[in-house]
């Protein structure tokens, strides 16, 4: 069984790609396939680029080409809920793509991807992880502690918090107070991020179960972008830590 795993940048590929061990590199449509070994997982580890749509066209490859049984999605991600903090985890117990939808006097109207309330019309939102996987999830993560991160990485002095959540994704990077006030009111997202949903997406029309696990970076205000480049390495190294330590209950 073979579980695949997409980063979208360099930062979050690197750990997990010096971890791999037997590996065998294959380019499909200019995307980097890794096949593998990361500890007794078998892996394909794929660097897929930013956003929906490159997660859409690896994640179809992944279970399509590769034959993946499950597919995670590791890497950063923005803060929402502001009892979060720079460093801490996310992992997605549900996804919402927070950007497609209706625009109806002036403002989005959020619904399910592939329908509008006018022509498919559906009562779905959002995609739930599969809940026997959720639960080995969170079974596997009891106890598990995460190394304090350092001051220069974004560290508080205890360590990296574990949270289970929304995660909303859209095709935008988030800068902006208002609108991160707003997303986390609007849908109680704890963290943003720019490719989750299209994995939910594209494992559920194959019938495959999927995994969001995020690290925050930054908190998506006015500061993300001089946070993400100060913290995004080391963060991105406990997202990792996480996929490592879950891998086992994902076979």
């Amino acid at each position: 069984m073979t579980v695949g795993v997409i980063c979208a940048i360099p930062q979050e590929w690197a750990y997990l790609r010096s971890a791999l061990s037997g590996a065998r590199r294959e380019q499909v449509a200019q995307v980097t396939f890794d096949t593998g070994e990361l500890g007794a997982q078998r892996v394909v580890l794929a660097a897929a680029g930013m956003g929906k749509v490159n997660t859409g066209l690896v994640a179809t490859l992944l279970a399509d080409r590769f034959r993946c049984h499950t597919i995670v999605f590791t890497g950063v991600a923005g803060g929402l809920d502001p009892r979060l903090h720079i460093g801490d985890i996310v992992i997605a117990d549900r996804v919402v793509q927070h950007d497609f939808g209706v625009i109806e006097n002036g403002r989005l109207e959020p619904y399910q991807p592939g329908h509008v309330p006018f022509i498919n019309a559906t009562e779905r939102f959002g995609y739930p992880v599969e809940p026997e996987l959720f639960d080995r999830v969170t079974r596997r993560l009891e106890g598990f502690t995460l190394p304090v991160l350092p001051p220069a990485a974004g560290g508080t002095g205890t360590p990296p918090q574990i949270s289970y959540g929304t995660v909303l994704t859209g095709d935008q990077y988030l800068h902006c107070e208002s609108t991160r006030d707003r997303l986390h009111e609007d849908f109680g997202g704890l963290a943003i991020d720019m490719e989750g949903g299209a994995l939910a997406q594209v494992c559920e029309a194959f019938g495959i179960p999927w995994l969001v696990i995020r690290a925050l970076s930054d908190l998506a205000g006015a500061d993300s972008g001089a946070d993400f480049n100060q913290f995004v390495q080391q963060v991105a190294i406990s997202s990792a830590r996480v996929l490592l330590h879950l891998l086992p209950a994902l076979d």
